[in-house]
């Protein structure tokens, strides 16, 4: 395994994550990475060369070991782990799309054109579904897994004694599973974490949609009180042009000095 490429790319996905991204990232890395790849493996090392059956039948001990374990543990869970980390490396590469888009068009129309996007990395737009889906298609995968190991082995124990009766077994013999109860302790730890990772995942959905909806609702709201302001501007603005208009109709209709008023002052200038 290349750990400096795994790194690389783990670092990527930390980047562009939330809060809740970040510790359903630790989680899988530390306790379902780790685990499965220092203990797990050596759990399941040996299940099928130590699964004995008491009967020297050709044949019988490997139809009961495929009748109680149709999949490997080990084989599942390492189809799960890569099924539930490629979203997260999908909104990486989406980054990426933007980034190089943004430097296309920054040749194009030179250093200092407006930029397409304020930030690459920025959960808006087509990210922001991306980030999303990625975020629902994780829960299902884990759902889904959490559910087939449920299905496949009839729940999550695991029996020290198993009876089998397929054929070509001569009749109903008895097999016994290895170190069941460290199987079964394993197969619990990693179903908690599968459950662990879809809450993680569900509170994240959460909040995204709810910071999205507080932001349009913020949004709604300044750009009411912005045609709020504009509206009592513009009525002020209405009452000032008003009464200047009427003041100059004021100054217009005022009456004209009376005549008798005109004659008497021509009179007492006369008679000065």
């Amino acid at each position: 395994m290349n750990w400096a490429f795994l790194q690389g790319l783990l670092s990527g996905v930390n980047k562009y994550s939330t809060a809740f991204g970040r510790v359903w990232l630790s989680i899988v890395f530390l306790f379902r990475v780790m685990v499965f790849v220092v203990a797990a493996e050596k759990v399941w090392g040996d299940e099928q060369k130590d699964f004995a059956c008491n009967t020297a039948q050709p044949g019988c001990h490997n139809v009961c070991y495929d009748h109680y374990f149709p999949v490997s543990h080990i084989r599942l869970w390492a189809l799960q782990l890569i099924f539930v980390t490629c979203p997260s490396f999908l909104v990486v590469l989406h980054v990426a799309y933007r980034e190089e888009r943004e430097r296309k068009h920054r040749l194009k129309y030179g250093e200092g054109c407006q930029r397409l996007y304020a930030n690459t990395g920025k959960k808006r737009g087509g990210l922001w579904w991306t980030y999303i889906l990625s975020l629902v298609f994780k829960m299902g995968v884990d759902a889904t897994f959490v559910y087939l190991l449920y299905h496949i082995y009839e729940g999550y124990d695991f029996p020290t004694l198993v009876k089998c009766s397929e054929a070509p077994c001569p009749n109903v013999v008895d097999c016994f599973i290895s170190r069941p109860t460290e199987k079964r302790i394993f197969s619990i730890f990693m179903v908690v974490t599968s459950l662990v990772c879809i809450l993680l995942s569900l509170c994240e959905i959460l909040y995204l949609v709810g910071k999205r909806c507080f932001e349009c609702i913020h949004r709604m709201h300044g750009s009411r009180q912005i045609n709020k302001a504009r509206s009592i501007a513009n009525m002020r603005n209405s009452n000032t042009h008003l009464d200047s208009n009427s003041k100059k109709l004021a100054s217009k209709n005022q009456p004209a000095p009376a005549y008798s008023l005109v004659v008497s002052s021509k009179n007492e200038l006369r008679n000065y």
